[in-house]
């Protein structure tokens, strides 16, 4: 049984960078300020899509990410890991989502993707942390959902998910079509592949190939499969009360870079049998040991 897999992945702001200046006075993140990385999480989900494709030959896997052109990033990646196409929402409209309006567009955008079979994503972005883009998109495509997952086979029609949860593991099946989204606990994902480099390293949206030299432009032309595509709002058919800031409930009003440090505190006790006493009955009063 082959299987068209959808990744969602996102492009986000290293967070162990954040200064002064990663926050714009609308409340929304700076990402010029910021080096800009692949989602970990999402690098995990992507493991797990191409273990499935691995499965079941005849498979594949499209990416699919939103924000500024420059995700394009994102699909090359996947492509040079196995992935077999990709799709940039990008539109002006669409900037200052927040979990709501960004999980409406991309639920769009796997709509007009056509028969999906399972859709897979990271558990969360490291930039908001909310864990909830993945459970939004699963209730507005009206699929079932399983989280915190580390472990995802197919049979039959059938996802088997081993799921990680607060005291160990539990193994649940979900019928397909359906949403996963993937632990950071998961497997890592895989590292590029020379060859696949070499095939893809062309790839461009019609945005990149715009810029291009003539001769460059005319390779991407002669090659479809380097062609990435580029979606926006009237791509996905979106409503424009539903998308960006419009679509967005969520206002952040600031954000600030906290640094926890030690306190500068020492006791010394003295080294006999009632200093060491001593010490354990503090320790044990703190709750500290007991």
């Amino acid at each position: 049984m082959s299987l068209n897999i959808v990744v969602l992945a996102k492009q986000v702001p290293d967070t162990r960078n954040v200064g002064k200046d990663a926050m714009k006075a609308d409340g929304t993140i700076n990402r010029a300020a910021l080096p800009a990385i692949f989602n970990p999480e999402d690098l995990n989900a992507l493991e797990q899509a191409l273990q499935l494709k691995e499965a079941h030959p005849g498979s594949k896997i499209t990416l699919v990410t939103m924000g500024l052109p420059r995700s394009a990033e994102m699909v090359r990646e996947s492509l040079y890991r196995g992935g077999d196409d990709g799709v940039v929402l990008t539109d002006r409209p669409l900037g200052g989502a927040d979990t709501l309006a960004t999980s409406y567009s991309l639920a769009q955008t796997i709509k007009h993707l056509g028969k999906v079979d399972i859709i897979v994503g990271g558990r969360q972005a490291i930039d908001g942390d909310t864990a909830q883009v993945g459970p939004q998109i699963a209730e507005k495509l009206g699929l079932p959902q399983v989280t915190y997952a580390e472990q995802l086979r197919v049979d039959n029609g059938i996802a088997t998910v081993k799921r990680r949860i607060e005291r160990g593991f539990e193994t649940v099946e979900c019928p397909l079509p359906c949403v996963v989204t993937v632990n950071g606990s998961a497997d890592a994902c895989r590292p590029r592949n020379a060859k696949l480099v070499q095939k893809y390293k062309y790839a461009v949206t019609p945005s990149e190939c715009a810029g291009l030299s003539e001769s460059r432009k005319a390779l991407v032309e002669q090659r479809p499969y380097l062609q990435i595509r580029e979606w926006g709002v009237a791509d996905i058919e979106a409503d424009p009360e539903q998308i960006g800031m419009k679509g967005s409930p969520t206002k952040v009003k600031t954000v600030v870079n906290v640094v926890f440090q030690a306190k500068e505190s020492k006791k010394i006790e003295a080294a006999d049998e009632a200093g060491i006493e001593g010490l354990v009955q503090e320790l044990i009063a703190d709750h500290i040991i007991g």
